[in-house]
């Protein structure tokens, strides 16, 4: 099997999973904002979220030869090492549950800021816990002091979407203040659609004859009809609340996966080699898989958050935007195969420096749909200082990186 060795070759996997892991998640709310159904969209996503474990395990974790040592990936299926099996599917059910729970969290809270938060608690709890299981092959003293900036991001971010969501509601209060007195007329772009109506023009975004200007109350009012998830009037608790739960979430996997590679705790009997990162991520990414299937096989029928019932058959005959969520789940699948190959050559803790990702994220919320647009002075400020602050975090834990022995 390839392993990567080298410093650099693990900067190379974490800077190119970076470009990944940030990418994906605006695929899924563009689609979210087209008016797909969230269920729909996570079952599209998750199969091939699997199927890049997949070639994975079957090229880099079946090139060059086998030994007792470096067994490859299909000589480890029947060897006898459940426990780290366990450990491995541990972490990709918390994978799941985090990816589940910030697809919701991105309508609420903003893709921007929904990244930022998670992803600094991802790196307060998770990189502390990796430290520690990695035999502290990182550097404290440089590595601390980044997991410390990305708590300021966690409360700047905080602060971010508050003072945007007090923008926004300004905004609606004036539009509808002006409507009422007559001095404004109303967008003929804004209009109520049905579901099937939205699914029409999924693929070309063509759901309104005009489109509204990015942060203006029509565009605010406008969004809100064509997307899947209702946000508006809805308070700012219950975003942060999914946000934050997103996050404890993706601070265990990381955690999970490293138990699984290295077997810190000792569950393996004498002579039976540590599970390869690729054989690890094909079970992380299996139990990921599961869980997703059933929750939102199960979310079809009972859905949360006032979104419309659907079926299975609604389901499988629902081909719009499908390629488009079958796209995201290759580029997360190879992301965190990516994010794993760096971990085991410099350390699971400074690996966690792709959770930089918000970086990529915020680029395309802004450029796509327009997040922050006409937003307050405060709001700008608050924007700024949290990505200012997750640069240094993120380039302070990149420099903790070391090296396995």
């Amino acid at each position: 099997m390839y392993v990567v060795e080298s410093k650099g070759g693990a900067i190379a996997c974490m800077l190119l999973s970076l470009l990944l892991l940030g990418t994906w998640p605006a695929i899924l709310t563009l689609l979210e904002r087209r008016g797909h159904l969230p269920q729909h969209t996570y079952l599209d996503y998750t199969i091939t979220n699997l199927l890049a474990a997949v070639i994975i395990a079957f090229t880099f974790g079946e090139i060059g030869t086998s030994s007792i040592n470096k067994p490859n990936f299909i000589n480890q299926l029947a060897r006898d090492n459940w426990p780290s099996v366990l450990f491995a599917m541990a972490g990709g059910i918390a994978l799941s549950l985090g990816n589940l729970a910030t697809q919701y969290a991105w309508a609420f809270v903003g893709l921007s800021v929904t990244e930022v938060i998670t992803s600094s608690i991802t790196v307060v709890i998770g990189t502390t816990l990796n430290y520690f299981l990695d035999d502290k092959i990182n550097k404290a003293e440089i590595l601390f002091p980044g997991v410390g900036c990305f708590l300021i991001a966690v409360c700047l971010g905080s602060a971010v979407h508050s003072s945007n969501a007090a923008d926004n509601k300004a905004k609606l209060t004036r539009f509808s203040n002006e409507y009422e007195d007559g001095s404004a007329i109303k967008d003929e772009s804004v209009s109520k659609e049905t579901y099937a109506n939205k699914a029409e023009n999924l693929e070309n975004g063509t759901a309104t004859k005009e489109k509204a200007k990015f942060g203006t109350a029509d565009f605010l009012i406008e969004l809100e009809n064509k997307r899947a998830i209702k946000v508006l009037g809805k308070g700012t608790f219950i975003g942060l609340a999914i946000t934050f739960f997103a996050g404890v979430c993706f601070s265990l996997f990381s955690p999970a996966f490293n138990l699984a590679t290295n077997d810190q705790w000792h569950k393996l009997k004498d002579g039976v080699p540590h599970l390869s990162v690729y054989t690890a991520f094909f079970y992380f990414s299996v139990s990921c898989f599961l869980i997703a299937v059933i929750l939102n096989i199960s979310f079809l029928y009972r859905p949360v958050l006032n979104l419309p019932k659907s079926s299975l058959k609604a389901y499988v005959s629902d081909w719009n935007g499908r390629r488009w969520a079958l796209l995201a789940g290759l580029l997360c699948g190879f992301g965190n195969g990516l994010q794993f190959m760096g971990g085991q050559a410099a350390g699971y803790a400074a690996a966690d420096a792709v959770q930089a990702l918000p970086l990529v994220s915020t680029f395309w919320g802004v450029l796509l749909f327009g997040e922050y647009r006409r937003s307050s002075r405060r709001t700008y400020l608050l924007l700024v200082g949290m990505l200012s602050m997750f640069i240094v975090a993120v380039s302070v834990l990149m420099a903790s990186s070391g090296h396995r022995k």
